[in-house]
């Protein structure tokens, strides 16, 4: 996809979105594509960040409605904010409203709800009790609705009737104690649709044996 700059006073870094679209191999005709689209939102200027989802969504809006596309990466802030409000169709941006979906409350089955947000700073669990409670507290002060009772600043977002999201789970490994990131990351399975076929495989053509002379 193609960037456009839009820099900012109050922003704190320059990043970037990547878009890539798939096919699966092996899937009979007319097979099945996708799009997978990164982002990483700026952490300290709400007006980047909502900037940056706008110009990344118009990207998805343009492709064809039949391309089912994931949208994930971190978004620096939460699903109530404006940027998230705006991108699940909530809120309008610039006369706009966006069309996606959250993968986190659509799944079937949820692993690890007791984070209620995904940013840890490297700490993991170790947050201390006041600071838990105050979690706790925000999370339920947000809304009673499913949907929008966590604090995840990392996101699933999906576009696409022909996906279905049947797993989602916060990953929260460490090795000896630390964690790979200040962040955990979110994992998710999807259901392809039914008529995806994959091809059958070709059995191996057995080579004739040689007669000795």
């Amino acid at each position: 996809m193609g960037f456009r700059s839009s820099l900012y006073s109050d922003m704190g870094y320059i990043l970037f979105t990547t878009a890539y679209t798939f096919q699966l191999k092996g899937a009979e005709p007319p097979g099945f594509s996708f799009q997978i689209v990164n982002t990483n939102l700026d952490e300290i200027s709400p007006r980047a960040r909502r900037r940056s989802a706008l110009l990344t969504w118009q990207h998805i809006a343009s492709l064809p409605p039949t391309l089912p596309v994931v949208y994930c990466g971190g978004f620096n802030t939460q699903k109530e904010s404006t940027t998230g409000r705006f991108l699940l169709g909530r809120s309008r941006e610039h006369g706009v409203v966006g069309d996606m979906r959250d993968a986190w409350p659509s799944a079937r089955v949820r692993k690890n709800v007791a984070l209620i947000r995904t940013y840890h700073d490297f700490k993991g669990d170790k947050q201390g009790t006041v600071e838990f409670l105050k979690l706790i507290f925000r999370a339920l002060c947000l809304c009673w609705d499913r949907q929008t009772q966590d604090l995840h600043t990392d996101w699933i977002l999906y576009r696409g009737r022909s996906i279905v999201p049947v797993m989602c789970e916060i990953v929260n490994d460490k090795i000896d104690d630390l964690y790979p990131s200040s962040h955990y990351p979110v994992f998710a399975e999807f259901m392809l649709p039914r008529s995806v076929r994959m091809l059958e495989p070709t059995p191996p053509v057995s080579a004739p044996a040689q007669e000795e002379s």
